[in-house]
């Protein structure tokens, strides 16, 4: 499967627009890593707790996006994009979204050798 924040692939062509991909996840905070979360905002610096949260969730919705495209037929998502939103306090909603397509098979390399 081939994701790209662009419409166009260059060098494919595209044979097919199925429709509009997306996948989702909802996290969390975990009460032991807002407490360190809090300590680290308190001496500044990244809070590597959440951003390795975000990194995984960005994972799993840009997984089920791939699972609901190839389910329409797709062997790309182009114009990808992220969502994100809070659904209640202390959780977020991470959404991955595109246009699932249908691109031709990528052309033969040549030998010139």
């Amino acid at each position: 499967m081939i994701f790209s924040t662009t419409y166009e692939i260059p060098g494919r062509k595209t044979q097919a627009v199925l429709g509009i991909a997306s996948g989702s996840t909802v996290r969390a905070r975990h009460a032991g890593r807002s407490l360190v979360a809090w300590m680290r905002g308190v001496v500044g610096g990244e809070i590597v707790e959440y951003t390795k949260m975000i990194a995984e969730a960005r994972e799993q919705a840009l997984d089920r996006m791939a699972e609901q495209a190839a389910k329409m037929g797709a062997n790309a998502v182009v114009g990808v994009r992220f969502g994100t939103a809070e659904v209640m306090s202390g959780a977020a909603e991470i959404v991955a979204y595109g246009t699932a397509a249908v691109l031709e098979a990528a052309p033969e390399p040549t030998n010139t050798g």
